[in-house]
């Protein structure tokens, strides 16, 4: 497991367990809940950007390229999904759906690790 995955593996976990508060508690998204989600993503920029620089470095993807890019597509398309719903749907349920994010977020990021190694 490289670093990406274990900044991922904190920011995703710590994002879950605040958007899961956040419901359970009845509250609706508010900017803790939705920073939180942002944080993932920036999570996910930082991954992106390590994995370029190190495909041009010359490092080569152990599977399949395409299977590797299409799952950091796929992550990378989920923070905004879930904030942007969130925004709309301004109730507690919403904070279930930004919970979502951190988790699938992690695990992809472990497929991605598995695919990369």
């Amino acid at each position: 497991m490289d670093a990406y995955f274990w900044i991922i593996l904190v920011v995703g976990l710590v994002s879950t367990v605040l958007c899961l508060g956040a419901g359970i508690l009845k509250k609706a998204p508010n900017d803790v809940t939705l920073l939180s989600v942002v944080a993932v993503e920036a999570a996910l920029v930082v991954y992106l950007v390590g994995s370029i620089v190190r495909v041009i470095a010359g490092e080569r993807i152990a599977g399949e390229a395409w299977e590797f890019w299409g799952y950091m597509a796929t992550a990378m398309l989920l923070p905004p999904a879930a904030i942007y719903w969130a925004i709309l749907e301004r109730t507690r349920w919403s904070n279930f759906v930004l919970a979502a994010v951190g988790v699938t977020a992690l695990v992809m990021a472990a497929r991605m690790n598995q695919i990369w190694y």
